[in-house]
Order: C-alpha cells, then sequence, then structure tokens
C-alpha cells in the first residue's frame, strides 16, 4: 500500500506517523509545497507552540470551536487531548499546563514537538519530498495519480491519500479539492486582532487587563478574558475568542463595527453601581485618581476618568448621582469603532475549507472519493486560541490515519 500525504505540517507529519503505526508495511510519502517543514508549529504560541488545551471534559473541549465542535465531540471520543498529551510525553516530550489549561512543552520551545514528529517519521521510515506542491489529483482504477504544480516532476500514483493541505485564505487555493466534487465553505479569516486607528486608547499600548468583557455592538456576539491594548488597537485572549466566534459576521461588516467593552467583568450596571457607591461611602475625601476599582490599571483608570470628563481631583463625596451613572455607563458599556484587523502574530486560521458534509466524520474519508481522508485545517474547523486547533488537527489526522 502507498499513502500519499499532502502537506508537510502538523496534520502531515503525525497522520503519516499514524499510518506507519498502523500498517508498518505501508510505503508513506509526504509531499510539502515548500521548502520547509511544520512553519506553522514553529511559530505557534509564540514559538513555544501552544500543543492542545487541558479541559475537564470533551463537552468543555468542544466548546472551543466556533465550527466543527459538534463533529469533534464525536471524534474526541477516540483521540482526545488526554491521547495527545499521552502522545508526545510518551515519545519522550515532557509537557506543562499552564494556569489557563494551555498545555507547551516544558522545553518552552516549539522545536521540542517538530524535532519529536521528524524523529518518529523517520524512525519509522515516512520519506518526505520537499518543494513538491500537488496540482491535481485524478482518480485511478488503483487509487489516485497526483499531479504536481511543478512540470518537471513526474506524477506520483499512490493508493490512497490524505489531504493535511491546511488552510487556504482564497477559496481558489481549494479548487482542486472542489473539482473532486466536494464542496466548499468560502475561506475568511479567524483569529485576529482589531485594529482602531481613530481611537486615542492606543496610547495606552501594553495596558493589559485581567478580565473584561467584550462584545459586537448590535449583536449577541460577546466574549470575556484577558485584554491587552496594542499601539494598533486591541488584542489578546477575550478579542481573539470574539474574533473567532464572529469570523463570519465581521467579513460581511469588511471590519467595520463597534466594539463594547465592559471593564468590569460584572455582568449587571447594578453591581458596578454597588461598589462604586462602596467606594464612595468608605473614601469621599480621597481623589478618584487615588482609588482605582476592579483592580483596574492606573494608566488605564486615568484615561477612562478623562473619557468620562471627570476631573481626577474630584472628591469621590462630590461624585454625584450624575457623575456616578456617567462612570458606571464608562466602565461597563464602553465603545470603540474598529476599523480593520490584523492577524494574530505569525499564526493564520481561517474559518471555512472543505465542507463537514463532504467527509464521513467518523473516517474522515471523503464521500466523493473513497480513499481520499482529510485532516487539519483544510476541513471547515476551527477553534481558538490556546491550543485548540492544534487538539484539532491531532484528532482529525488519527483517525484519517486509520484509513478505514
Amino acid at each position: 500500500m502507498k499513502v500519499g500525504i499532502i502537506g508537510g505540517g502538523a496534520g502531515g507529519f503525525f497522520s503519516a506517523i499514524c499510518v506507519k503505526e498502523n500498517y508498518p508495511r505501508a510505503e508513506v510519502i509526504i509531499f510539502e509545497k515548500s521548502s520547509k517543514l511544520l512553519s506553522k508549529v514553529r511559530a505557534s504560541g509564540g514559538g513555544r507552540c501552544n500543543v492542545t488545551h487541558h479541559c475537564g471534559s470533551i463537552e468543555a473541549l468542544a466548546a472551543g470551536y466556533p465550527r466543527g465542535g459538534k463533529a469533534l465531540r464525536h471524534a474526541f471520543r477516540i483521540f482526545d487531548h488526554q491521547d495527545t498529551m499521552k502522545w508526545f510525553t510518551n515519545r519522550g516530550v515532557r509537557l506543562v499546563t499552564q494556569d489557563d489549561n494551555c498545555v507547551f512543552p516544558e522545553s518552552q520551545t516549539s522545536q521540542s514537538i517538530i524535532d519529536c514528529l521528524v524523529r518518529e517519521a523517520t524512525r519509522l521510515g515516512v520519506k518526505i519530498c520537499l518543494n513538491q506542491g500537488i496540482d491535481d489529483i485524478q482518480p485511478t482504477t488503483t487509487g489516485f495519480a497526483l499531479a504536481f504544480s511543478d512540470q518537471r516532476l513526474t506524477a506520483e500514483a499512490v493508493n490512497m491519500v490524505i489531504v493535511a493541505s491546511g488552510g487556504s485564505p482564497r477559496r481558489k487555493g481549494l479548487n482542486w479539492l472542489e473539482k473532486l466534487g466536494h464542496q466548499i465553505v468560502e475561506p475568511v479569516p479567524s483569529l485576529f486582532t482589531f485594529n482602531m486607528p481613530s481611537e486615542a486608547v492606543t496610547t495606552l499600548m501594553g495596558v493589559a487587563v485581567q478580565e473584561a468583557m467584550v462584545g459586537i455592538q448590535g449583536t449577541s456576539l460577546k466574549s470575556a478574558g484577558p485584554l491587552l491594548i496594542t499601539h494598533w488597537g486591541m488584542s489578546g485572549p477575550a478579542i481573539l475568542k470574539l474574533s473567532a466566534f464572529g469570523a463570519r459576521l465581521l467579513h460581511e461588516k469588511a471590519y467595520n463595527f463597534c466594539l463594547q467593552i465592559n471593564w468590569t467583568n460584572s455582568a449587571h450596571h447594578h453591581d458596578v453601581a454597588k461598589n462604586l457607591t462602596q467606594v464612595i461611602n468608605e473614601h469621599p475625601h480621597k481623589y478618584l485618581s487615588s482609588i482605582k476599582p476592579f483592580k483596574l490599571p492606573e494608566r488605564l483608570w486615568l484615561y477612562l476618568l478623562e473619557k468620562t470628563q471627570l476631573s481626577t481631583q474630584k472628591k469621590w463625596g462630590e461624585l454625584g448621582n450624575k457623575g456616578l451613572h456617567q462612570l458606571v455607563n464608562t466602565l461597563a458599556n464602553d465603545v470603540y469603532q474598529v476599523q480593520g484587523k490584523t492577524t494574530f502574530k505569525e499564526e493564520f486560521v481561517t474559518s471555512g475549507g472543505v465542507s463537514l458534509t463532504s467527509i464521513d466524520l467518523a473516517t474522515m474519508q471523503s464521500r466523493a472519493c473513497p480513499g481520499l481522508y482529510f485532516c487539519g485545517e483544510v476541513l471547515d474547523i476551527d477553534g481558538i486560541t490556546g491550543g485548540y486547533n492544534f487538539q484539532a488537527c491531532w484528532t482529525t489526522a488519527f483517525i484519517a490515519a486509520r484509513l478505514r
């Protein structure tokens, strides 16, 4: 049996290794279009590689996927985050779980994951071919004929194919799969930061809030978590999660919308007012600038006072009902104009790809082309930041490699 793996990324390597473990006598070849292997693994997690996310249950893990979560609930029963951790640990990669449940190699470098995958593929005899992009796949009586974008290369005949080509930023990058009868969901960016070129809040670049609630004005989209103010706008887990769940809607809005922020992490305005009233009662003679409620960073607190047109030299006891109402509104319902997006670091994630309706999710085999399998981001599956996208990759690759 000869198996062609299209793509030399995480999904390609993991599926190739698993195929060789399942079928030791099979000939397995990875075809990578570029001159570099596992480049996304190298860049992910700020160069540390967020291998997976440690959740208490499969349901909690599946909740981290704006698209594909329902399908993954079943897939995770075959191979979940705990299986991923065991897989790497058993192959010599020590892992650590952070307080936020993100899992990284103990070495704090993605090179540990890269070395493990390359070492395992080499040990098992996986053949790796660089600079060999696949331009076309043609079904044959014995399997498939792979045609390369470099016309100087000879077409390759294989019995089975696993497509692990990753996400495509444009639909035309998936035309070769659409020609085979697969439904394609229009790809749009996911996991991005918000640009705010007209907002003065960018002068606070570097300021971080540990727990903020954010939402898209006029919609039900909401998120919560750490927020980081940058020189171009806003980033951090709360923003990235919101961008993921709102990927398609924000694309339709051309990334021009109003962002609502509750800096207090208190869902009800009444609770915010109650907290501020307590400060007034306990410290009526202190200046507004001297007490920072809700553990807000000083620079942000002073900025919000200025935005509310409240003097830092005003005393808490002089705030009055009008001033209290204004401050509550600013803290719990702050609004900023977003005009554009920026890719999060070097990580590129798409919403869209090969529709899950074209796939038998129990096997990851194509419904249109028997013998053709899929794994990773080429599928219409994407997760929030925190190791979710890699976990979907490991899980779908493991299932596809069973070749059932």
